[in-house]
């Protein structure tokens, strides 16, 4: 249901859609909705994590690095360095991070 939930709030959100999807001490599970355009700004994740598309297509992008993203891709963040997503499409991804 939450990656419905995300989905329906895609069409009329001003930016990234984020829910947690499960969580424990040791780790956290996130979709995060991405419409065509939208942008998650420049942060940095102080635990390991991994980013998976489930649907669209996203480009990651780190200083002099960009990583074009496609459904079923994954991709593992390096821990803090600065780093955003631009949605190419409409696109649903999962974050795991722990």
């Amino acid at each position: 249901m939450i990656i419905e939930q995300v989905r329906e709030q895609m069409p009329l959100a001003k930016g990234p859609v984020v829910k947690i999807l499960k969580q424990s001490d040791n780790y956290k599970m996130m979709v995060i909705g991405l419409k065509k355009g939208s942008v998650l700004k420049e942060h940095k994740t102080a635990v390991p994590a991994r980013l998976i598309i489930t649907e669209g297509h996203v480009t990651y992008n780190e200083h002099e690095r960009a990583v074009d993203l496609k459904r079923d891709a994954d991709f593992e963040i390096p821990v803090n360095v600065p780093h955003s997503l631009l949605a190419l499409e409409d696109s649903i991804c999962l974050l795991i991070q722990g």
